[in-house]
């Protein structure tokens, strides 16, 4: 398994179930949780366009 698939292993399976279970929106918290690399950022990007996956981030001032 490489890198990314062992740091990245809960957001890689939330794509995937999202995918099987017709969900279309995913919401995360807060940006880092994409990457702490621009390749990274690029691959979890990537595997959201591929489950047909939209993107939301939680606004700054809804962060607790």
């Amino acid at each position: 398994m490489d890198e990314y698939a062992i740091k990245f292993k809960a957001f890689i399976e939330m794509c995937q179930e999202a995918k099987q279970t017709g969900v279309n929106h995913v919401i995360v918290h807060h940006p880092e949780v994409l990457g702490d690399t621009y390749a990274e950022l690029v691959e979890s990007l990537n595997r959201l366009a591929d489950a047909g996956l939209m993107l939301m981030i939680l606004p700054q001032n809804k962060r607790g």
